[in-house]
């Protein structure tokens, strides 16, 4: 069975180059939070050749869902260079600077100027030092070596998020389904003080008019009788928790159907507050209610 997998999730490692990289240290990082899809954003240097599409494939193939940001900073010990100014990338980022605060102000907009920090994180500004005396094929091995087990990291933590959901999540169907029975009962006692009611009114009807055909008084009050039954909404009710239930046991990327079931879960709670006609039922109703509020924002951290 697969586990049921969290959107949120963080994982950190730090790798140190050997041979050739001596010197050389790098810090991976991976941080999510929920999405409607899934949504990698890759902040890596763009001296090497290759790592950003291997890491892109690797992340995606482990990752279904979720607002994802992978991030790698290299580091260069003993006060070796770690970064470098690319003198084009710079002179084409401030030219670029300059045309949007030129427009701005032309536009009437007022645009804060950008720190030195944010002009060197901008795409070509910035590269490796020392990037022409590496092995680069060995620095993007080495680089990914240690992106499996930091995903791998990340993947655990999520998981555990997942197992936490899954058993509040549970919990909250199982809640559901004591409300459902609950339903079921005061219907069937309200069922019976319905039909007398029916027949009282009936009976007052045809003493106080004249000519009233009786055989269409009754096919009315048989008609309303109808539209405040609540035996579908409840037989839904609980095929929609049979199916959540289902979803639980099935894990993976289950969270869009999930979603989806949190709106017919509402939609049948609405129902059966509209329907009730009965304190009691109106109550069970309005509980149900809550407690579907409460799963649906559970439901919104599920991969």
């Amino acid at each position: 069975m697969t586990a049921l997998m969290s959107m949120t999730g963080f994982a950190a490692r730090r790798g140190q180059g050997a041979g050739a990289l001596a010197g050389l240290g790098w810090g991976w990082e991976v941080r999510s939070v929920n999405g409607k899809g899934l949504d990698l954003r890759l902040r890596l240097p763009e001296a090497i050749e290759g790592l950003e599409t291997a890491a892109r494939a690797e992340a995606a193939r482990r990752i279904a869902r979720g607002n994802v940001t992978l991030t790698l900073k290299i580091s260069r010990e003993g006060g070796g260079e770690g970064l470098r100014v690319n003198p084009a990338g710079l002179s084409s980022a401030l030219a670029a600077l300059a045309v949007v605060t030129a427009q701005a102000q032309a536009a009437g907009v007022t645009v804060a100027a950008p720190t030195a920090a944010e002009v060197l994180s901008l795409r070509g500004v910035a590269e490796l030092g020392g990037a022409e005396d590496e092995d680069q094929t060995a620095l993007c091995a080495a680089l990914l070596a240690d992106l499996g087990p930091v995903l791998d990291d990340f993947t655990a933590m999520r998981a555990a998020e997942g197992a936490a959901l899954a058993g509040v999540i549970g919990g909250q169907l199982d809640a559901i389904a004591a409300l459902v029975a609950a339903a079921r009962v005061e219907a069937e006692a309200r069922r019976d003080r319905m039909g007398d009611a029916l027949r009282e009114n009936l009976a007052r009807v045809l003493g106080n008019s004249d000519g009233a055909d009786p055989a269409r008084v009754a096919q009315e009050l048989a008609l309303i009788a109808v539209k405040m039954d609540v035996t579908e909404e409840l037989d839904r009710l609980d095929a929609h928790v049979a199916a959540a239930r289902g979803l639980l046991g099935q894990g993976g990327p289950v969270g869009r159907k999930l979603d989806f079931l949190m709106q017919e879960f509402n939609r049948e709670a609405n129902t059966l507050c509209s329907k009730a006609q009965a304190v009691a039922l109106t109550r069970i109703g309005l509980d149900l209610k809550h407690i579907i509020d409460q799963m649906r924002e559970q439901v919104q951290n599920v991969e």
